[in-house]
């Protein structure tokens, strides 16, 4: 079972379409047998108590290391691309859509 990061959009555009697609990303993860890894999911967390936009990067990016494959997802994403430039540095497998991630697996 791979540990796989899924990094995507978030502020830019319908903040709630974003999660939503992230939350139906890790599911396709999940019934693929692998286990993802969705930082979106904070946004729960953000909305029960905020925090500085910067500690939720900081909490993301210390996740990469620890993955074995990253998934970026479509869209523009200053946060994602940050996460995919720090899994490249690492040389952990970026997988740029679904199709790379089954190549991956």
């Amino acid at each position: 079972m791979k540990v796989i990061y899924i990094a995507s959009p978030y502020t830019l555009g319908d903040v709630a379409e974003n999660v939503a697609i992230q939350i139906e990303a890790a599911h396709k993860i999940l019934d693929m047998g692998h286990c993802p890894v969705a930082p979106l999911l904070s946004h729960y967390l953000h909305i029960h108590r905020q925090r500085p936009y910067q500690h939720w990067v900081e909490m993301d990016l210390a996740l990469i290391p620890k993955m074995d494959i990253v998934l970026r997802l479509p869209g523009e994403s200053k946060g994602a691309d940050g996460e995919v430039a720090l899994a490249q540095k690492l040389n952990i497998p970026v997988a740029f859509g679904w199709e790379e991630l089954w190549r991956l697996l």
